[in-house]
């Protein structure tokens, strides 16, 4: 049965981390609702490719224009079936945007399926729905993902781990385990 999920996204949002799933969770039937506070349909963020290329750190060039297809002031969070949080900077700030928070807290009290990936452990950790949870992210958000009472799972950058209802992974090298993971947790069956 198809399931209508809902994406967070913002400005500066991880190019692929935001494209692959949006486009892989459609391929198999579902619907997904891509918002942005202060965004309506039809208007667009900017993503940005965080690339690993030897230096100490990820570094950034610009991605594309990434389309939003729900009003972010419209969303009604009970009426999903599940969240997708893609990371790189818009998590940042995002995560204080108490609405966003709100809806991050509706689908962890719900025991709704969760997929956050790379700094997406940021909106997760600012909503305070880590305690006792195992999460994995991106290296440099281990401390808050610590700080907000979970358990930072350091796995390799193509890894993703469940937690019950919550599905996480390092970045975009992760996809295949991600997705796979997230759709066994919203109960997907893909038949070959």
């Amino acid at each position: 049965m198809a399931k209508k999920l809902l994406m967070l996204v913002g400005d500066y949002v991880e190019d692929y981390e935001v494209m692959v799933p949006f486009q892989a969770l459609l391929a198999v039937g579902h619907a997904v609702d891509a918002v942005c506070p202060d965004k309506r349909a039809g208007e667009w963020v900017a993503t940005a490719i965080h690339d690993f290329d030897g230096a100490q750190t990820y570094s950034e060039k610009p991605g594309h224009r990434f389309t939003v297809n729900r009003d972010f002031d419209a969303v009604d969070a009970s009426a999903y079936d599940g969240l997708v949080i893609p990371g790189g900077r818009a998590p940042e700030y995002l995560r204080m945007n108490e609405r966003v928070l709100d809806i991050v807290r509706h689908f962890d009290t719900a025991g709704k399926p969760i997929a956050a990936i790379c700094h997406g452990a940021q909106l997760l950790a600012a909503a305070g729905v880590l305690k006792d949870r195992t999460c994995s992210a991106y290296p440099a958000c281990a401390a808050e993902v610590r700080l907000a009472g979970g358990r930072y799972a350091d796995i390799a950058i193509d890894q993703a781990h469940t937690d019950g209802n919550l599905v996480t992974a390092p970045a975009w090298p992760a996809h295949p385990a991600w997705i796979a993971q997230f759709l066994v947790v919203l109960g997907t069956r893909i038949q070959h």
